[in-house]
């Protein structure tokens, strides 16, 4: 182990990753690791849903003009594959437009300005917190930044939250208001809640109107012939009594197309009727005709299935190659850990406390851009500075391959600089 070197071998390890590192400077390289987009091979394969619909091809099975206005909440055959997707009944889905991510900004704008169903004040006349399960998803906690809510940092286990935090913070404090959650391979932990964590969320004792924003975004999106399973939060919230506890959002954004793809939320009747009151204000309808689009070419739940077996067999080898470059470069040292995800788009890497933001300066001098360090905790600040996000699908495998070479090279020079510090 590295942490166990003298300290003359530290620094004779050190001059030689050193001019390793040089070496790869050396190359020029420019590989961009830095979000989780789709890379091309995965979009080719709903591009016949371009050409998909003939000029006779415009209405839904319950004669909807899909070109017209109307259908607020989304055609009825495009709220069941939500719903087959999303794992709940159709009549619990709104079709939106292709981003979740908006749906979830404008559900926080309608809480802060409207009371939500069993409150009698709205989230903005209060001062309220929100409950950010970290390592997470930067969007959300920017979403709450933007609007000045405060987010308290919870803990991620191999199951989910911190559920013993959870409870104690909200005994504690009735203006925690609200809880993000991806509670199917994790952004970035590729962790999957637990049926235990699933029903201690459901019974969590909490304010009326504490609300879980339940984001999940690769529910489909499994790299292995077995999916994991996920218990479904918006029953188990029901059989708690707090049946209106639980915002549920998905999309096919990196199912068909990530700028072009259908969103949808499901809630309670509550909630649903909520919703609607307000969105009858902001719009008219969502797009029908790439709702017709997305019908068309998936038809339904095994056909989503099967699409997603073609995504996997393009991506996983790029995730085989992070965790083989990570366990051979890195592994037995002492100096990193790091997630093996069974789907989703990411490896959460975890190195020695104070190395991370190191880590992604040298990557990024050495030619491979890397999601800045903290990007993964409230305020973009990690406590311990160790966690770096890794996105592999968007490179070719070569370039994947060339770029955890790298990584890894400076994950040991940072370890190195540090111990000898």
């Amino acid at each position: 182990m590295m942490k166990n070197l003298s300290k003359d071998a530290l620094i004779t390890l050190e001059k030689e990753l050193t001019a390793r590192y040089a070496a790869f400077k050396a190359k020029g390289l420019k590989l961009d690791m830095t979000r989780g987009k789709p890379a091309g091979a995965q979009l080719d394969l709903a591009n016949g849903m371009t050409t998909i619909l003939p000029a006779t091809d415009f209405k839904s099975a319950d004669g909807t003009d899909a070109r017209n206005y109307g259908g607020l909440d989304g055609l009825p055959e495009m709220k069941e594959l939500m719903g087959a997707i999303l794992g709940v009944p159709a009549d619990a889905v709104i079709v939106g437009g292709n981003s979740s991510l908006q749906m979830m900004h404008d559900q926080i704008v309608r809480a802060l300005l409207h009371p939500v169903p069993g409150a009698t004040l709205a989230w903005g006349q209060q001062k309220i917190k929100f409950l950010c399960p970290a390592p997470g998803y930067d969007r959300h906690f920017g979403i709450c930044q933007h609007h000045g809510i405060e987010m308290i940092t919870i803990a991620m286990k191999d199951d989910g939250p911190d559920m013993d935090q959870v409870e104690k913070l909200l005994a504690a404090d009735a203006s925690i208001k609200g809880m993000w959650c991806v509670p199917k391979y994790a952004n970035p932990t590729g962790a999957t809640y637990s049926d235990a964590v699933v029903d201690r969320i459901a019974k969590l004792k909490a304010a009326p109107d504490f609300r879980v924003f339940w984001d999940n975004a690769y529910v489909v999106h499994d790299l292995t012939d077995t999916t994991d399973p996920l218990k479904d939060i918006l029953a188990a919230c029901a059989a708690a009594g707090y049946p209106d506890r639980v915002y549920i959002f998905g999309s096919t954004s990196k199912i068909s197309f990530a700028g072009a793809g259908i969103a949808a939320m499901a809630a309670s009747k509550a909630n649903l009727a909520d919703i609607k009151k307000h969105l009858g204000m902001q719009t008219i309808g969502p797009d029908k005709v790439n709702q017709l689009r997305h019908l068309r070419f998936f038809k339904d739940l095994a056909g989503v299935r099967a699409h997603m077996k073609k995504h996997a067999a393009i991506i996983k080898p790029k995730f085989d190659a992070v965790v083989a470059a990570f366990a051979k470069e890195l592994g037995g040292k002492g100096i990193a850990e790091w997630t093996t995800p069974r789907g989703g788009y990411f490896v959460s890497l975890d190195l020695l406390d104070g190395c991370a933001a190191q880590v992604v300066k040298l990557a990024d001098e050495a030619g491979v851009k890397l999601t800045n360090a903290g990007a993964t905790f409230p305020y973009g600040k990690d406590p311990r500075d160790r966690n770096i996000r890794v996105a592999p699908t968007l490179p070719p495998l070569d370039q994947v391959e060339t770029a955890m070479q790298v990584v890894a090279l400076c994950v040991e020079l940072a370890s190195a600089r540090k111990l000898l510090a």
